[in-house]
């Protein structure tokens, strides 16, 4: 997917977004510390990093600075309701910072955080996949603990199974 216009590509992060804050929402507020081993992501580090990387390391680098990524720790924003908070104002920023982007910016290189010119249409790009990688962790790690998630896209695998055609 090659990214042209700025416009197509903030309506469809913008629609992106709003499932993974559905599936952040879906985290029951007395398992947003759960995590399936010491020393791995709890579910809210998850939601944090997402909040963060967004803004801090994709948003700043395409916007021409270096990234300012400085973790995503419970101190950020501890309880259920502060992470939802927390993920919505700095998705707010990022997008702020998205819509300066001009159709020519697209073409432009910016730095990645490991001193990786790349072009910004394929770093957005890759905001997009680190997304859809975090996502499907919280999903697997909700279904851990017995959290029932209501499908993406609005049908489960046995329901698009069940409707389909046989060969």
């Amino acid at each position: 997917m090659e990214i042209r216009t700025i416009a197509p590509f903030l309506e469809y992060w913008e629609s992106f977004r709003g499932r993974t804050r559905l599936v952040v929402s879906s985290i029951p507020p007395d398992k947003i510390d759960w995590t399936y081993a010491p020393g791995k992501f709890t579910l809210g580090d998850l939601a944090r990093h997402l909040a963060t990387i967004e803004r801090y390391m994709y948003a700043e680098t395409v916007g021409g600075n270096p990234s300012c990524y400085s973790g995503c720790g419970k101190e950020l924003a501890p309880r259920h309701e502060d992470v939802i908070a927390f993920m919505d104002r700095l998705d707010n920023e990022s997008i702020a910072i998205f819509r300066t982007l001009t159709d020519e910016d697209l073409q432009n290189k910016c730095v990645t955080p490991a001193g990786i010119r790349i072009t910004v249409w394929k770093w957005l790009r890759a905001m997009v996949e680190h997304e859809a990688h975090h996502r499907g962790q919280i999903f697997i790690m909700l279904g851990m603990i017995g959290v029932e998630t209501r499908p993406l896209f609005g049908l489960t695998a046995e329901e698009v199974r069940a409707r389909s055609v046989s060969k």
